[in-house]
């Protein structure tokens, strides 16, 4: 493998055994990969991939270090710039931001697998208990309104720094978004609980099923402490505003998630009712379709997603957007309830003001 021109693929699980379970999809590199893989960098003079890299992460740095077996001095590089590692390493659309930048992409076997060596790496820090170094606490103090990404990255620089931070988080689990809305066999929630460990060690003190504007108001925030940063994230849900999105059956992406993943409504006794079906809108059960708003260039940067989410036999149906849900009688197959809502009229969509596709252009292109 060492000097292959080629992309080297991460190990996952068979496709024959992940159907049947939650666990990660995605196993990570071995040792033996990682190096292969980190020996293809080629170390560019203007490493055009930390442009693409939201948090700056010095990305020939950490994988020279690797390249050469500085594991420990690997893993302080890519702490140093990014506090959840281990996260974006494997939720981070990378193939959209420093993967993309990357010069081999093109005619030089791929871009470097660069969130597969920052998982590897990250997963090697936690493993040798290697984190973040926080300055002793002085007297500033900030609390911090929510406990998603961006929470948790705020709260980590604010330790590193020093900073007194008390987080206040609506739910019974700290993590948001992380935890919530993105599912285990992509994130398991043990790395995002690490991750919240972590920063209490640094001195954080994280506070749950504490509601901002009812438990304890703003102001009350305000006036004991420095500065409050509100990081409550996007929690409501976002409706087509078509017709039937009210049948019983019909639910939203957010509560569904907040179901499955927080409450693991997928287990056989699981305390949080979610009404399976064979053939859901969107994507559950044995059979089900994916309605995705957007181009082929955009669907094609996700292809691997797609690729295991068609072996677990949801379809994708490319730029097409539907604008009724209806009780039908039966499926063309007949395979599912009857008084399950189902997709009666669907087209290709128009977009709204904010660039998404808008069922309502849908309709009218529909009649037209």
């Amino acid at each position: 493998m060492k000097g292959e021109l080629l992309r080297h693929a991460m190990p996952a699980q068979p496709p024959e055994d992940r159907i049947n379970n939650f666990k990660e999809v995605a196993l990570g590199f071995t040792p033996e990969l990682a190096l292969a893989e980190a020996e293809r960098c080629l170390n560019c003079k203007n490493p055009l991939c930390m442009k693409g890299c939201p948090v700056g992460v010095h990305i020939p740095r950490f994988i020279t270090a690797v390249r050469e077996g500085r594991m420990d001095d690997a893993a302080k590089t890519v702490l140093s710039d990014n506090n959840l590692p281990a996260v974006c390493g494997r939720v981070c659309p990378q193939e959209n931001q420093c993967e993309k930048l990357c010069i081999r992409r093109e005619k030089l076997g791929g871009s470097v697998a660069i969130g597969a060596l920052e998982r590897y790496v990250a997963d090697y820090a936690a493993a040798h208990n290697i984190k973040p170094e926080a300055k002793p606490a002085g007297g500033a103090k900030v609390a911090v309104v929510g406990s998603g990404p961006a929470s948790l990255s705020c709260a980590a620089d604010l330790a590193k720094a020093g900073v007194k931070v008390t987080m206040y988080e609506a739910l019974h689990k700290a993590g948001g978004v992380l935890v919530y809305g993105i599912p285990e066999f992509r994130l398991p929630k043990d790395i995002v609980a690490r991750e919240v460990e972590n920063l209490k060690g640094m001195g954080v003190t994280v506070l749950t099923d504490m509601v901002v504007g009812k438990t304890v108001m703003l102001d009350e925030l305000l006036a004991g402490y420095d500065a409050v940063f509100v990081g409550s994230g996007a929690g409501l849900p976002s409706f087509l505003h078509i017709e039937g999105e009210n049948l019983s059956g019909v639910s939203s992406a957010n509560e569904f998630l907040t179901r499955v993943n927080l409450m693991k409504a997928y287990e056989k006794d699981a305390v949080t009712p979610v009404q399976r079906a064979f053939r859901p809108v969107a994507g559950a059960g044995d059979t089900g379709f994916i309605f995705y708003p957007g181009g082929k260039v955009e669907y094609e940067s996700y292809a691997p997603l797609m690729q295991q989410l068609a072996q677990r036999g949801v379809f994708c149906v490319l730029v097409e957007m539907p604008f009724e849900l209806a009780i039908l009688e039966k499926s063309a197959a007949g395979v599912y309830p009857a008084d399950y809502p189902d997709i009666a009229n669907w087209a290709i969509g128009g977009h709204d003001m904010g660039g998404r596709m808008a069922a309502s252009y849908a309709a009218k292109n529909a009649e037209s």
